[in-house]
């Protein structure tokens, strides 16, 4: 590996803090209208606020994505759209599947 190799900012590490960016005080800012920036925020909030496999309820689900921004309902929207959380069609839970 050489030395730029080891220098250069990770992946993974330059999402986090593109991630990051997007919040103050621990709370969301705004919600990305950028594809990629909005799939990495999504990611990040799949991965911290659900368990996978666990079942929740749509309540369950709004007081997690309340805790980070207001518009609850555009963020499980998102999340839905994006596979990261899956619903069956009488839409009585939600499930984090990645």
């Amino acid at each position: 590996m050489s030395l730029h190799e080891t220098l250069a900012p990770q992946p993974s590490v330059r999402r986090t803090h593109q991630v990051t960016a997007l919040f103050s005080h621990g709370r969301l800012t705004t919600i990305p209208r950028r594809r990629a920036r909005l799939e990495q925020l999504l990611t990040h909030l799949a991965e911290t606020l659900f368990e996978r496999d666990r079942p929740y309820t749509e309540r369950e689900v709004n007081e997690a994505l309340l805790t980070v921004h207001e518009d609850c309902s555009a963020l499980r929207r998102h999340l839905v759209d994006g596979g990261l959380l899956v619903r069956p069609r009488d839409g009585s839970s939600y499930r984090r599947v990645r």
